[in-house]
């Protein structure tokens, strides 16, 4: 391992495959994942990749607005959930992602659920690959 990549310690790695694209399917090596694809809008079945993104976007989230709530010594209400708005946009440049999470935590002060989510986006995975590469939209409801 070379000098600058020594501190990172790897956690988890996802092997997934797709076949089809956008209309195909999408496994995981373990078989956990099985998974038909459909484009966005079609009427085929199957999920998409910003439904799928959108869902690893929200619950990595939580899992950060935990770790956030332990460090500022407050329960995160069990009712905490994330709803995620993926948009697959067209401009000039072809196509990108944006994106919103409307954060709901009731039965805690906004103050302090503000905090978590400040917490929580410097520090959620997902959030830290979006940084600077989507619009992304915050939004406590």
């Amino acid at each position: 391992m070379s000098p600058t990549t020594d501190h990172i310690q790897v956690l988890y790695t996802a092997h997934t495959r797709t076949t089809g694209g956008r209309d195909g399917r999408g496994t995981s090596d373990d078989g956990r994942l099985d998974v038909q694809l459909g484009a966005p809008g079609s009427s085929r079945p199957g999920t998409n990749p910003e439904q799928l993104f959108g869902v690893g976007w929200s619950a990595c989230f939580i899992g950060a607005m935990r770790l956030a709530a332990q460090a500022i010594g407050v329960r995160l209400p069990p009712e905490t959930d994330v709803e995620a708005i993926v948009d697959l946009n067209r401009g000039a440049d072809g196509y990108f992602l944006s994106g919103r999470l409307r954060i709901h935590v009731p039965g805690l002060p906004r103050d302090k659920a503000y905090e978590l989510i400040k917490r929580a986006h410097d520090t959620c995975p997902y959030s830290k690959m979006t940084r600077g590469n989507m619009n992304v939209g915050l939004e406590l409801v």
